[in-house]
């Protein structure tokens, strides 16, 4: 990795540069971007009691680097400084865009047979939007310093970006290990620049949940152990997104209409009347996501799946986990009476009892086991 060298570059040189950058990043469409050392020494020993409880599950990638993850001047040498960003995506159309958007969606979780997505994941994949403009913000004080050893991140690498972004002052890790922000809630994505040019660093914020207990006690699976104390393995979004055999079977009734994700402690959070728009449109609800009904997805073949699914996070889980989830949510949707025997139910998970995968099989047959009318 290339150096630059700090002689070259006066202290006021840098505190401009550091100006600069941050409007370069508005200019990009980062809502917020701030700067961090990358001493994360105070991390490691909560990563480590996390990994040796499991909560981690089946996300081996978040054990295989060691405490590398908290070190990462070792994951690319050289490194002194990180920049890092915020990018807000609450959408601007499709249901997101409601203007009470968390009423909006804790209704939408009454509705049985609605098909409820995060809504981070209704739009375009935010891996692919992050990297390219943090890309471009790094080309572009690498064009302003000359030399510069740098490399781009998005939840896409083991570096701990939370701890990072709560040390540049982006915001702090809530009670349910998110980062919370007093001028936009929670309803951001972050990215990372990891530079070895030793920029001023900026204050972090403080903690400023106080009392509250709100995504404690809302999270339906109670996958919020203690205040900043996440077990992944009942998380739902880690059982609908991360977890690729079979769902436990005593969490599926607690899974309701969550078919990919879930918003729930994020509906819950106070600050969350703070949330920002999407300034970009790769955000906005494709397919549309925020409205379907269970049965109409279910019924996607593979083809159509990959089609409809280009470009989004949630190909990634691939079409088998996809009806998996979808049977969960359509089992769930009989324990109501009002869907109990529901005939276009019934019928959607009969055309898929003899699938190939025996993943979807068994919840298939899990999900019409709950749809017996009542004797």
């Amino acid at each position: 990795m290339p150096t630059a060298s700090p002689d070259s570059t006066d202290l006021a040189d840098l505190h401009g540069l550091a100006r600069a950058i941050k409007a370069w990043g508005a200019e990009l469409g980062f809502a917020d971007v701030r700067i961090a050392d990358v001493d994360l020494a105070h991390a490691e020993a909560g990563l480590q009691a996390w990994l040796d409880a499991g909560c981690h599950g089946e996300m081996d990638y978040m054990a295989s680097h060691g405490m590398k993850r908290a070190r990462p001047a070792e994951l690319v040498p050289g490194t002194v400084r990180a920049i890092v960003a915020r990018m807000d995506y609450l959408p601007m159309s499709g249901a997101g865009k409601d203007e009470d958007w968390r009423a909006a969606e804790r209704a939408r979780q009454l509705e049985p047979g609605a098909a409820v997505v995060s809504l981070y994941a209704r739009g375009r994949d935010y891996h692919k939007v992050l990297r390219n403009r943090l890309q471009a913000l790094a080309e572009r004080v690498k064009a302003a310093v000359g030399e510069l050893g740098y490399r781009v991140f998005t939840d896409s690498a083991p570096v701990m970006e939370l701890p990072l972004a709560e040390k540049a002052g982006l915001g702090w890790r809530g009670k349910h290990t998110l980062l919370l922000s007093r001028a936009a809630g929670s309803t951001f994505f972050i990215g990372e620049i990891l530079v070895d040019l030793p920029l001023p660093i900026d204050t972090p914020t403080g903690a400023h949940c106080g009392g509250c207990q709100a995504c404690i006690e809302v999270c339906p699976t109670q996958a919020i152990l203690g205040p900043g104390r996440l077990d992944a393995r009942r998380c739902i979004s880690y059982l609908t997104i991360e977890l690729k055999g079979s769902i436990p079977e005593e969490l599926r009734p607690l899974i309701g209409n969550r078919i990919y994700g879930c918003d729930d402690c994020q509906l819950a959070c106070p600050w969350n009347k703070f949330a920002q728009r999407a300034t970009l449109p790769d955000f906005d609800e494709r397919n549309g996501l925020g409205a379907s009904g269970m049965v109409e997805l279910f019924g996607w073949e593979e083809e159509e799946f990959n089609r409809r699914m280009e470009g989004s996070p949630i190909r990634r889980i691939g079409h088998e986990r996809w009806l998996r989830n979808l049977a969960v949510g359509l089992g769930n949707a009989a324990a109501g009476q009002a869907f109990r025997g529901d005939a276009a139910i019934v019928a959607a998970l009969q055309a898929r009892l003899a699938h190939p995968s025996a993943l979807v099989r068994e919840h298939v047959a899990w999900a019409l086991a709950r749809h017996a009318p009542a004797a």
